[in-house]
C-alpha cells in the first residue's frame, strides 16, 4: 500500500508528485478527478483509483515518469488499451498510459522478419504493416483491434491463432526495458544483455542475479513447470534455465508490469498463408466439441476455437449467420497456398472427427462474420439468456488439452454445487475454457461464495495438471491463489525474482507478489443497492440505471482505431480523439464513479460527466456495436435531464431542442419561411442569428421549406377523400411526417407517397401535427419530451388500434419511436414498436410483388447511423439491388448527428468524424453514382463539405417511376 492511497497528506503528496511529473514530463499528467475515474478499473472485477494518469509523449518521457515516481517513491501501474480481465491494469500506482502517444513501429526487417515497436502499438496496426509482405504477428487475442503490444508483452496474450504460432512469449526476440531505479537494457536470450550508458553494473547485477537464482534452483524450477501449452499463470522462471537458453525477455513476458517497464521491443513476424478456409463443426455439446478437439491437432490447423449455441444465440453479430446443426461448434482454421488447398484441409479436418454436421467456409466475408462471434464472446457472455448478469474472473483455467472433457464434466459439477451458470468457449485446441460464471458480486453472502468457489476450482483444474489461468493472466484475481498451482517454495522464488527487477516493490503493487485478495477492491462496492429514480424504463436491465452502466465490462471495442476493424459506427467521437474520456467506455466508468460517489462527487451535477458525454453524438453505434449492448445516448439523454433539472440550460438546448415548435412556426406564418431563409444566405446575419440561439456559427442554416408537407398535404386531399382513403380496401400505411421530411424536404414525403402508391399501398398522413421528441430526448428535456410523445400517441390511436404500419423515413425519428418512446412511456407505447416500419421495410413486406424501376447506376453516401444501430439496413440493401443500385454506402457516423454539430465547439469534431470514412468514400465514388442519404443530418454534411446534393432514396425510385399526370400540386411545394 502506498502513502498515496490514503491518509491525511496524501492530497498533498498527489500535488507534490503532479507538479513534479509537470515539470519534466512533455506529455499528459493529470491527477484530476475525472482522469482518476478514467483510469479506475479495467475490464475486471476490481478497481482502485489511481493517484494520477500520465501519457508520456515518446520514450524518452516515459524515462523521464519513470524516473520522478522512483524519486518520490511513488508506485507505478502501467496500461496499454486496458482491456486486462484479471485487474493488472488497474492499481494503485501513478497510471502510465502508453497506448495514446507510444505507438510508432519503429522498423520492420522483412528479411530477419523482426519488427521494432513501441509498448502502446495496437497489434492490428502492426498485422497491417506487415500484411503486404505476406507476414503477421501470430498472437491474436480477441481485442486484437485495440490491444496494445505492451499489454500482451505483460500477460503472454494468446489468442485464437496460438495453436499455430504459440504465445507471445514465443514470438518476443528481445526487450528494451527500464527498471523502476533507471537501469535501462535491452535484453533477449543468453547473455544478449546490452546496457544503456550508465547502467552497466545494474544490468550486470540483474544478469547474475537471475542466472544464479536459476542456477541455485534447477530441480525445483524443473519439477514446478510442466509442460502446458496455455500455462501463463506466474512469472515464466523456467526461461531462466540452460536448457531454455537463459531468455530473460522471455521470463519477463507475462509479468504484468510488475518488474520492468517494456520501452520497445524485438517482435518475430510469421509467414500468414494466402489462403484461408474455415470448417465449422457441429457437435451435441461443449464436452462432444472438447472430446474432439485434440484429435485435430496433428493436422497442423490454425485454430481449433470453441463456441456455444446459446452464446451465439446472445450475439448480435450471429443475425443471418449460417452454422451446421448442433449445439456446440469447433472452429477449425486452415491455411493453403491456393483457395483449394485450404479447403481440402478443411474437408481432411472434419472427415477425421466426424461431427454431428459441418460447413467449410471460403469466402472471407462470411469467415469474418463467424469469428466475429467469437471475438465478441467476452462482451457477449457477461450476460445470461434471461438477462441475469456474469462476470470475468475466473474465465480462462487451462489443462492438458487430452483432458479438457473430463475437466469439463468436473467443472460443470462444481458449478452445480454452486448454483452457477456460465456459457463456456475458448481454445479447445489448447485445453482453454473461458467461462463468465454468474457469480453474485453485489452482497457479502454472493461474495463469500465467489472466494470459496475460486479456492475450489484453483483445486480442481491443479488436480488436472493445469494452470490457473490460460490466457489473461493472474493479476488480483487469481494471483493470491498461486501457492495452490506451484507450491510455496517457487512461489518465494517468484518474490526473488521480482526482487531483482523491483527491490522497493515499486510496479504494480499487489499483483503476483504479495498479492491483494481475489474477492477485495471490488468494483462494485459502494454502488446503489436500490435502483436510482430515472426517466427511461431500460427494459433490460429490469429498470436499474446501474445495472445498465454495469453492462460496460471493459473490453475496449468503443476504442477500435485500426484499419482492420469490423465494420460499424461505435465509437465516433474517439476515433477523432482518441481520448478515453470520449469513448463509450470511458463515459461509462465515470457513470459508474458517479453512482459510487467517492471520487465523482457531485451526483447527477457532476461536471466530470458532463465534460465526457459533451462529445457524445448520441449516434446508437454502441447499442448495436458493443458486444453488450451499452446504451450510452440514453445514458447521456438521462445525464442531461438530471444535471439540468431546475436550472437554466445552454441556449443550444433550447434553440435545437425546440427545433419541431421553431420550424413549425417558420412554415406557418406566411413570409416567415421566406425570411429566415434569407438570413441563412447571408453569411454575416447567419452567424449573429446562429450566436444568439448558442449554436456554431460556422455552419449552415438549413432552408425552411416554404409549405410543409402535411399542410400541402391537406389542401391537396380534402376530408372526404381522405376519410374514402381510409374506409377504401387494400393495404393501408400511414406515413410518418417527421419534423425534418415534413418542414425541410417535403419532396421526400411526396416522392414516398408516390413510390408507395405505385406499389398499390394506400398512403394516409396522420390529421394532427405529430413529434417523435427525439429533439427533446438527445438534449435531455425528457419531461417536454413524454409531453410531445403523449400528444403523438392520442393521435396515431385509431391507426395503432387499427394494426396499420407507421413509415417513417428519417431514420433518427424512425429509431426513435421504435425505441426511445416506448422505453420512456413503457405500457403506453408498448404497441408501437412492431407497428414501426422504414421505407424499404415497407415495401418489402406489404408490397411483396411489387418491382422498382431500374436505375442501373452506382451509389456513394451515408448509412444512417440510426437505421445501423436500431433499424437495420437489409430491406434497403435489397431494395437497392433490386432497382439496379449497386456498392455500399459508408458506414460510420457522418459527424453532424442531429445536434451535435450544431453545439458550441464540435465543429472541428464533426468534420473529422466526416473526413474518417464519409468523405472518402464520396470522393472515390465513380462520376455516375448516386448520392444516397436518408438521414437529414447526412444529407446536410455532405452538402456542406462537398458539391455534391445527395438524395433520399424515395426520391431516386420516384424519379425513375413512369411519368404521373398529377405533378403540378407536388410541384409547387418544393422549395
Amino acid at each position: 500500500m502506498s502513502e498515496l492511497d490514503h491518509g491525511a497528506e496524501s492530497a498533498r503528496l498527489r500535488d507534490v508528485l503532479a507538479r513534479e511529473l509537470r515539470s519534466r514530463v512533455r506529455g499528459g499528467v493529470r491527477f484530476d478527478a475525472q482522469a482518476r475515474a478514467l483510469h479506475s478499473m479495467d475490464a475486471s472485477n476490481h478497481r482502485h483509483v489511481p493517484p494520477g494518469v500520465v501519457t508520456p509523449a515518446d520514450t524518452e518521457d516515459l524515462v523521464a515518469a519513470v524516473a520522478v515516481c522512483h524519486e518520490r517513491g511513488a508506485p507505478v501501474t502501467l496500461r496499454g488499451g486496458g482491456t486486462s480481465i484479471a485487474g493488472q491494469a488497474t492499481g494503485t500506482g501513478v497510471v502510465l498510459d502508453t497506448s495514446r502517444h507510444l505507438t510508432a513501429i519503429e522498423s520492420l526487417d522483412v528479411d530477419a522478419r523482426i519488427a521494432v515497436v513501441q509498448p502502446g502499438v495496437v497489434l492490428d496496426d502492426l498485422r497491417a504493416a506487415a500484411a503486404p509482405f505476406g507476414l503477421t504477428f501470430g498472437p491474436d487475442p480477441s481485442t486484437h483491434s485495440r490491444c496494445t503490444l505492451g499489454g500482451m508483452i505483460g500477460n503472454d496474450a494468446c489468442g485464437a491463432h496460438s495453436v499455430a504460432w504459440g504465445r507471445t512469449s514465443a514470438n518476443v526476440a528481445w526487450l528494451d526495458v527500464l527498471t523502476p531505479d533507471g537501469v535501462r537494457m535491452r535484453v533477449g536470450p543468453g547473455d544478449a544483455v546490452l546496457p544503456e550508458p550508465g547502467s552497466e553494473v545494474g544490468a550486470e547485477r540483474i544478469r547474475a542475479d537471475l542466472h544464479a537464482l536459476a542456477d541455485d534452483h534447477l530441480a525445483l524450477i524443473r519439477r514446478g513447470f510442466a509442460p502446458l501449452p496455455r500455462r501463463v499463470s506466474g512469472y515464466a522462471l523456467d526461461c531462466l534455465l540452460p536448457e531454455n537458453g537463459r531468455d530473460l525477455a522471455r521470463s519477463l513476458v507475462g509479468s504484468e508490469g510488475t518488474c520492468a517497464v517494456v520501452l520497445r521491443a524485438g517482435v518475430r513476424l510469421v509467414e500468414a498463408p494466402r489462403f484461408r478456409a474455415l470448417a465449422v463443426l457441429g457437435f451435441a455439446d461443449d464436452i462432444a466439441a472438447a472430446e474432439a478437439a485434440p484429435a485435430l491437432l496433428p493436422y497442423g490447423p490454425l485454430t481449433v476455437e470453441s463456441l456455444s449455441a446459446t452464446l451465439v444465440g446472445l450475439a448480435r453479430s450471429s443475425r443471418g449467420v449460417r452454422l451446421p446443426d448442433g449445439a456446440a461448434w469447433l472452429f477449425v482454421e486452415t491455411g493453403g497456398a491456393t483457395a483449394d488447398e485450404a479447403v481440402e484441409r478443411a474437408r481432411t479436418v472434419a472427415a477425421e472427427v466426424a461431427p454431428q454436421a459441418f460447413r467449410v467456409v471460403s469466402d472471407p466475408a462470411e469467415q469474418r462474420a463467424l469469428w466475429r462471434i467469437r471475438e465478441e464472446a467476452s462482451g457477449t457472455a457477461t450476460r445470461m439468456a434471461d438477462g441475469s448478469e456474469a462476470w470475468p474472473g475466473w474465465e480462462d483455467t487451462a489443462v492438458p488439452p487430452e483432458r479438457l472433457a473430463e475437466y469439463l464434466r468436473e467443472l460443470q459439477a462444481l458449478m452445480g454445487q454452486f448454483g452457477l451458470r456460465g456459457l463456456p468457449y475458448g481454445h479447445f485446441g489448447e485445453g482453454c475454457v473461458h467461462i463468465r460464471f454468474d457469480f453474485d458480486l453485489l452482497g457479502t453472502e454472493g461474495i463469500a461464495a465467489y472466494r470459496s468457489f475460486a479456492i475450489e476450482l484453483a483445486d480442481l483444474v491443479t488436480g488436472f495438471g493445469g494452470s490457473l489461468s490460460g490466457e489473461h493472466g493472474d493479476g488480483q484475481a487469481r494471483a493470491e491463489l498461486l501457492p495452490r498451482m506451484y507450491g510455496p517454495e517457487l512461489v518465494d522464488l517468484f518474490g526473488r525474482f521480482k526482487a531483482v527487477w523491483d527491490p522497493h516493490g515499486r510496479m504494480n503493487p499487489g499483483m503476483l507478489v504479495r498479492p491483494r485478495p481475489l474477492d477485495g477492491d471490488l468494483r462494485f462496492t459502494g454502488m446503489p443497492r436500490q435502483p436510482v429514480p430515472v426517466a427511461f424504463g431500460y427494459p433490460h436491465d429490469h429498470g436499474d440505471f446501474a445495472a445498465a452502466v454495469r453492462r460496460c465490462v471493459g473490453v475496449g471495442k468503443c476504442r477500435e482505431t485500426t484499419a482492420n476493424s469490423s465494420a460499424g459506427v461505435m465509437c465516433p467521437s474517439f476515433r477523432a480523439t482518441g481520448e478515453e474520456k470520449d469513448s463509450t467506455r470511458g463515459r461509462a466508468r465515470l457513470l459508474h464513479e458517479m453512482l459510487i460517489g467517492d471520487v465523482v462527487r457531485d451526483g447527477w451535477r457532476s461536471e466530470e460527466v458532463r465534460d465526457a458525454l459533451d462529445l457524445c453524438l448520441s449516434c446508437k453505434g454502441c447499442r448495436s456495436d458493443c458486444p453488450v449492448g451499452v446504451d450510452m445516448a440514453t445514458y447521456k439523454a438521462e445525464f442531461l435531464h438530471h444535471h439540468y433539472e431546475g436550472r437554466v440550460r445552454p441556449r443550444a438546448h433550447y434553440a435545437l431542442g425546440g427545433l419541431p415548435w421553431w420550424s413549425a412556426v417558420a412554415t406557418s406564418v406566411p413570409g416567415l419561411a421566406a425570411l429566415a431563409n434569407a438570413v441563412g444566405s447571408r453569411q454575416t446575419l447567419k452567424r449573429a442569428a446562429l450566436r444568439f440561439a448558442g449554436l456554431e456559427p460556422e455552419r449552415p442554416l438549413p432552408e425552411f421549406a416554404a409549405t410543409s408537407f402535411t399542410r400541402a398535404w391537406r389542401a391537396r386531399r380534402p376530408a372526404d377523400d381522405r376519410r374514402a382513403e381510409i374506409a377504401a380496401g387494400g393495404t393501408r400505411v400511414v406515413l410518418w411526417p417527421d419534423t425534418f421530411t415534413n418542414r425541410f424536404a417535403p419532396q421526400i414525403a411526396w416522392s414516398a407517397v408516390r413510390v408507395l402508391e405505385s406499389a398499390g399501398l394506400t398512403v394516409l398522413v396522420p390529421p394532427k401535427s405529430v413529434c417523435c421528441g427525439l429533439t427533446w430526448v438527445s438534449t435531455g428535456q425528457l419531461d417536454v419530451a413524454r409531453g410531445v410523445m403523449r400528444r403523438t400517441l392520442v393521435t396515431l390511436r385509431p391507426a395503432l388500434d387499427a394494426g396499420l404500419p407507421v413509415v417513417g423515413l428519417e431514420p433518427s425519428c424512425t429509431a426513435a419511436l421504435r425505441t426511445d418512446v416506448p422505453e420512456l412511456l413503457g405500457a403506453e407505447a408498448a404497441a408501437l414498436p412492431g407497428t414501426v416500419k422504414t421505407f424499404a421495410q415497407a415495401l418489402e413486406e406489404l408490397a411483396p410483388n411489387w418491382s422498382p424501376p431500374r436505375i442501373d447506376r452506382p451509389v456513394t453516401g451515408q448509412l444512417h447511423c440510426h437505421q445501423h444501430a436500431v433499424l437495420g439496413d437489409g430491406p434497403d440493401r435489397r431494395l437497392r439491388e433490386l432497382a439496379g443500385l449497386t456498392g455500399a454506402l459508408a458506414d460510420g457516423c457522418c459527424g453532424l448527428a442531429g445536434n451535435f454539430g450544431y453545439e458550441p465547439g464540435h465543429d472541428a469534431v464533426a468534420t473529422r468524424i466526416a473526413e474518417e470514412r464519409l468523405l472518402p468514400a464520396l470522393h472515390a465514388a465513380p462520376p455516375d453514382a448516386v448520392p444516397l442519404a436518408d438521414g437529414f443530418s447526412c444529407r446536410t454534411q455532405i452538402a456542406r463539405h462537398t458539391a455534391l446534393r445527395p438524395r433520399h432514396l424515395a426520391e431516386v425510385l420516384a424519379q425513375a417511376l413512369p411519368a404521373a399526370g398529377d405533378r403540378a400540386t407536388e410541384s409547387r411545394t418544393q422549395r
